[in-house]
């Protein structure tokens, strides 16, 4: 339900904001000439028609509209696809959706084959001529062999029979298929079925271990009839499944045939038998010869017209069941877009883009799920609030080395077991941590640990590499000497720097966040270093005449002149930081977004990829809008000079 009231109202969004975005364009006087940014401000509307379309095209291909107007469309053409499954192998034997009988393209490989072998006996120069008549004597009996099963003069009565009772069975299934209560289910079974029907679950749904309260799996499509439509062809998949058995084990072996067969086994084993090692070639053209006799026994051979009733039995039942299908032909090629439900076995499948693209109600119910600290993902949630007390947090603000170098020694233990504390101690234990006040509220999950690698990694960036660029801008000396050391390690990417990093500092977020203020320093360095070094002469020049010492002109002119460069080197930076962090996160963690995408690339949980993806995405889009609106309230003449 939810789902048909998100589309409606994208489809009004879209609708609705094109036609306002047209009426603005007739109404609206535009001062401004093209090229000015100011034409390009605003368009909230334009915006909402964007992000709708995205949402609509994901619920389009992901099949979520599918699954939300017709929940049980998928149960359906699983059912239809285990009659089309069934009806392959039959099929295939005839003109229907090939171009010829399965017993012409047989032949016709067979006697290529045989002659291709002929020609190379023929032109070997390593058989000897008396050989070479005895494999081609061979091949004239094993050519001989088709015409024993294609004379329908030679075709047994009782292999007559069990064709015709096969065909007889079809006709029976195709006229029990149209009749409207068919497969005649009593009272009994039907509420069995709705029962396991009900226990089983719809389409996608999560299921929760009720002792762990971990995700267990998600069905992708029920399998047991939902409805009687969908009955309807499970029950003919089960009859056809039964047909189509009795039909391959069927074999068109007369008396002549098996003499022949026999007979030319046995030559071609004396034969082989009777040569020596250095004879292995003619031992290799005899073996391929007994291999294609051996295909054409084993092959569904038949006279050409002994199957024909057969096939109008197939052909007809196939018409009754796509007429069955009614509106789920339409519905499977209008709302399953690139790909449909396919059946293979007793099991069901999404095949095309609904099954590597998760529904977004299949996606936000499992995120839902991940975000709770009693599910969550490898026990750990999304983000969650959890009470910690406000020791921790004094903790690991306050070093430990303070209390270090106050004056004294830490206690000792007395004779009796006893440590008695002392002013050093206590301060140790207030820089530690190791007391109790009250418990505050703190986030908490991979959401949160990923933010906070990134913030910090960013931060401890910006804070160094900032006034370095700035330094080495405005310095010979500074620019000549740490230019060398940043063009160095610059251009190496930082996933050749995680394993190194990693491997010295630990697996804990001290490597993650070092490597990431690797990342962003070089970026800050060289956007604060082009700042500075691209500030106008003629504004210092100025300030100098003003009276301005070297402090006033670095705060007043050099850094504002910086700035643009400084906050898009952030905005570049961050997006750097992220794809670091996730491709860390994926060679050593156990927690964060990159920990959690790389665990469920392991089981194609494709619904938790796609939560990370977005995740990554939204958190990225929110730094940069805070950015954005820094820039626009610290550098408001951007642009306007």
């Amino acid at each position: 339900m939810l789902t048909q009231i998100v589309t409606f109202l994208i489809f009004f969004s879209i609708v609705g904001c094109i036609l306002y975005g047209r009426r603005l364009i007739k109404t609206e006087k535009v001062d401004a000439v093209f090229g000015n940014p100011e034409r390009a401000l605003g368009g909230t509307h334009w915006v909402i028609v964007g992000s709708s379309f995205l949402l609509l095209i994901w619920l389009y291909y992901s099949w979520d509209i599918a699954k939300g107007f017709y929940p049980k469309s998928a149960n359906e053409l699983c059912q239809v696809g285990k009659v089309n499954d069934s009806l392959l192998g039959l099929k295939y034997q005839f003109p229907i959706e090939e171009r010829e009988l399965k017993s012409t393209s047989q032949i016709k490989k067979e006697n290529k084959n045989l002659k291709k072998i002929t020609i190379e006996i023929q032109n070997s120069d390593t058989i000897n001529d008396q050989y070479k008549t005895i494999l081609i004597n061979f091949i004239n009996k094993t050519d001989q062999l088709i015409p024993l099963l294609t004379n329908d003069d030679l075709l047994e009565n009782e292999t007559k029979q069990k064709i015709s009772d096969i065909t007889g069975r079809i006709n029976i299934l195709t006229e029990n298929f149209q009749k409207p209560d068919y497969p005649f289910e009593t009272e009994q079974e039907l509420n069995d079925r709705l029962k396991a029907v009900e226990e089983e679950g719809g389409w996608g749904i999560t299921k929760i271990n009720a002792g762990s309260g971990s995700i267990e799996n998600t069905l992708e499509v029920p399998l047991i009839p939902a409805t009687d439509r969908g009955l309807k062809f499970h029950a003919a998949a089960k009859e056809l499944n039964s047909i189509s058995d009795d039909f391959f084990k069927l074999r068109n072996h007369n008396p002549q045939f098996k003499n022949k067969i026999k007979e030319i086994k046995d030559e071609i084993k004396a034969f082989r038998k009777g040569l020596n090692d250095s004879e292995e070639v003619t031992s290799t053209y005899a073996k391929n010869i007994v291999k294609i006799a051996r295909r054409i026994e084993f092959a569904s051979i038949y006279p050409p017209n002994a199957l024909n009733k057969m096939q109008n039995a197939i052909v007809k039942f196939d018409n009754a069941q796509l007429q069955a299908q009614g509106g789920l032909r339409f519905i499977d090629i209008l709302l399953f877009p690139a790909g449909t439900i396919i059946a293979s076995g007793p099991s069901c499948s999404e095949q095309g883009s609904g099954r590597w693209l998760p529904k977004p109600s299949d996606t936000f119910n499992k995120f839902i799920l991940m975000s709770k600290p009693s599910v969550g993902y490898k026990d750990i949630p999304l983000l969650w609030i959890k009470m910690v007390d406000l020791s921790g947090l004094i903790g690991f603000i306050i070093p430990d080395w303070i209390a270090d170098f106050l004056p004294g020694e830490y206690p000792v233990h007395t004779k009796d077991g006893i440590v008695k504390q002392n002013f050093k101690s206590t301060v140790l234990k207030v820089a530690t941590g190791d007391f109790n006040l009250f418990k505050i509220p703190v986030p908490h999950g991979h959401i949160w640990d990923s933010f906070m690698r990134v913030f910090l990694g960013l931060v401890f960036g910006i804070l160094i590499g900032v006034p370095l660029g700035l330094f080495m801008g405005l310095n010979r000396f500074a620019k000549g000497f740490f230019d060398p050391l940043i063009e160095l390690y610059r251009p190496v990417p930082p996933l050749a720097w995680a394993p190194l990093i990693i491997s010295v500092l630990g697996i804990d977020n001290t490597g993650k966040v070092f490597l990431l203020f690797m990342v962003s320093l070089s970026i800050m360095i060289i956007s604060a270093r082009a700042g500075a070094s691209g500030t106008q002469l003629s504004k210092i020049h100025a300030a100098h005449s003003l009276g301005a010492s070297k402090k006033q002109i670095l705060r007043y002119v050099i850094f504002p002149n910086s700035l643009p460069e400084i906050l898009t080197g952030i905005r570049v930076a961050v997006g750097m930081c992220w794809g670091t962090l996730v491709a860390a996160e994926f060679l050593a963690g156990t927690t964060g977004i990159g920990f959690v995408e790389n665990v469920a690339k392991k089981y194609f949980q494709y619904e938790v990829i796609w939560i990370t993806i977005f995740i990554m995405g939204m958190l990225g889009l929110l730094f940069d809008i805070t950015l954005r609106k820094i820039i626009d309230k610290t550098i408001p003449w951007r642009g306007k000079g």
